[in-house]
């Protein structure tokens, strides 16, 4: 996802002020103290001068999009979790989903994922957690990267070559397990073996001992707009076993769910 800072727009019709109060709100993703900042904190992750720091966390927190947390910290508020719930409820794409990802996980009895494609990431939009999940693993609006994750490769694996290649360009190719394809080469490989097989498996790319493959969904114009992901453990299946019994059920998943002309 673009962050504010990086928009280097001189249209007459961006408004600066709104894009400081995001990119303040924007600072919270790299808040490592229980999602609490401080002013000192948020100078430090914006750039952004004192004063305006002050006026909009106070403005923020009369609008509800901020709270004060202990210490004289802020953390974000709850407004953002209606936000959450309408985009989620008018998304059609959510609605058809959400009953075949019910039954895919009945079927299959593993954490079922549905995925939508940023670019160079990925957020979760929907997850049906099994029984053995870490915490975080089981949170709508997480992101991951594209080029490490079954949904990003298995989106990516419709997208031209060079659009590809744009969007690996834009992307910061660091493990996110000891596991993890970081060569550019390798990358593209796996990509490219996805296109072939209509899906794309990780295994152990994001998390150790985990082994997930993806199918892509499309919108009514036939782009690829997300995923529909099957999450195991190593310890239950051998990749091959665990592609011949899910792939197929991802696929089909995923045409169910896609909005193709």
């Amino acid at each position: 996802m673009q962050g504010v800072a990086s928009v280097n727009d001189d249209n007459s019709l961006f408004v600066k002020s709104l894009a400081k109060a995001f990119q303040l709100l924007e600072a919270f993703e790299k808040s490592g103290d229980g999602g609490r900042l401080t002013h000192k904190e948020m100078k430090q992750l914006t750039g952004l001068d004192a004063s305006t720091i002050q006026r909009l966390s106070h403005t923020l927190v009369q609008l509800g999009y901020l709270e004060r947390g202990q210490n004289r910290t802020y953390v974000l508020g709850k407004k953002f979790l209606h936000f959450t719930f309408e985009y989620l409820r008018h998304s059609q794409t959510i609605q058809r989903a959400s009953p075949i990802l019910m039954d895919l996980q009945n079927e299959t009895g593993e954490r079922i994922d549905l995925s939508l494609f940023e670019d160079v990431e990925i957020v979760y939009a929907l997850r049906r957690q099994s029984k053995r999940e870490t915490f975080f693993a089981t949170l709508t609006g997480r992101r991951v990267p594209s080029f490490a994750a079954s949904g990003g490769r298995a989106v990516m694996s419709h997208l031209p070559r060079d659009v590809v290649e744009d969007i690996l360009d834009r992307s910061n190719l660091v493990p996110q397990s000891p596991k993890t394809v970081t060569d550019r080469s390798g990358i593209l490989a796996e990509i490219e073996k996805a296109r072939d097989i209509g899906y794309a498996l990780c295994v152990e790319q994001m998390l150790i001992g985990e082994i997930v493959l993806a199918s892509a969904i499309f919108d009514e114009r036939n782009t690829p707009i997300g995923a529909v992901h099957i999450a195991a453990s190593l310890s239950d299946w051998d990749p091959e076993t665990f592609c011949r019994k899910h792939a197929p059920l991802a696929i089909s998943a995923a045409r169910m769910i896609s909005n193709r002309s």
